[in-house]
């Protein structure tokens, strides 16, 4: 294990507290951003702030709360998530997300897809916007974290600025402590998940406009964003930029993240090798609690993308991965692929 490269407890603490400006955030992504990406993620820097996948409150009310909510220490700051649109429901899970160690609560009002339009949550709350200011009161009122919400510019024909103006009001008023905003509408009927996330036009001018509006509310830039420089120029305008899917293709994205975002001179920049040693001992431990080894490494596929071989690597752990009985060494094989 590369020692120098997993922060130490003081480090996380001056992480939690850069993690909740909101500088820099790895979005909430279903499928994608569980415990073992983000420990990963949590190897390239330590002040990124880091979000669970949307939880229902349901699945917690009803759930496996271990399961669902349970986290190693070294993955602060970090964020829980919730999909929800009952003001007590999620008063009570934001207290249990508050007990099980997490840095802040924040409201899906973005996605767009069928499930979660059935459970009455995610973007089609854009359209109850006054029901949005009740949840974030009874959040605030049941917990002492940040409570902040994820939303878009619009949803269909509810797409008007005043329409997001008086979006953004009503959780100014209710007290909201940032709002995460997604750089496109959503349309509701007629487009995928995925087709949402790249056929609406991405209006980051919009979002700039809605920050100079409330330049006292903490706004962070969501959509399309690629780059560290594209980072940086955003973060001329907003508060904070959150990136999704180009760092879970791309994990080494983030390795200069603390040096060029954060400005720290004495940030280490490890090689991709050091990364994947360093998370050698966390595989190991999950193994040994009976985890399969496809679950715990599908999020390390893309961490040596573009590099020569990367191919070989990619392809080498999609087929064996998965294998009963598979352990450290289809890691250690693949590796070999890459010299």
């Amino acid at each position: 294990m590369i020692d120098n490269i997993t922060p130490n407890d003081s480090e996380i603490d001056a992480g939690v507290k850069k993690g909740l400006d909101r500088r820099f955030c790895i979005a909430p992504m279903l499928d994608c951003t569980d415990r073992h990406e983000r420990y990963f993620l949590r190897l390239f820097s330590k002040n990124i702030l880091l979000y669970s996948e949307m939880i229902t409150t349901s699945a917690i009310l009803r759930g496996d709360r271990d399961y669902l909510l349970g986290f190693d220490q070294t993955e602060h700051p970090v964020a829980l998530q919730l999909g929800g649109s009952d003001p007590d429901a999620l008063a009570e899970v934001a207290r249990i997300g508050e007990d099980y160690g997490f840095d802040e609560i924040n409201l899906n009002v973005g996605c767009p897809s069928d499930r979660v339009q059935f459970g009455a949550f995610g973007a089609c709350l854009m359209a109850q916007p006054e029901l949005v200011a009740d949840c974030v009161r009874a959040m605030k009122s049941a917990t002492t974290l940040p409570v902040t919400v994820k939303h878009r510019t619009g949803i269909d024909d509810l797409d008007s600025w005043e329409a997001l103006l008086k979006f953004t009001q009503l959780q100014v008023d209710a007290g909201v402590d940032a709002l995460i905003v997604h750089a496109r509408k959503a349309w509701l009927k007629g487009l995928s998940p995925k087709q949402n996330r790249e056929v609406p036009p991405l209006q980051y001018e919009l979002v700039y406009r809605l920050k100079a509006q409330f330049p006292e509310t903490q706004m962070i830039i969501n959509g399309g964003i690629k780059t560290l420089a594209q980072c940086d120029q955003h973060l001329q305008q907003m508060d904070g930029v959150m990136l999704g899917r180009e760092p879970y293709a791309n994990p080494y994205l983030l390795a200069t993240v603390d040096a060029e975002i954060f400005n720290d001179a004495a940030a280490l920049i490890p090689d991709r090798l050091q990364i994947l040693q360093a998370y050698y001992p966390y595989i190991e431990s999950r193994l040994q609690q009976g985890m399969n080894l496809s679950n715990i490494i599908r999020h390390i596929i893309g961490l040596f993308h573009g590099e020569p071989n990367g191919r070989l690597w990619r392809r080498y752990l999609s087929e064996h991965a998965f294998r009963k009985g598979a352990g450290i060494e289809v890691i250690e094989q693949a590796s070999r692929l890459l010299s």
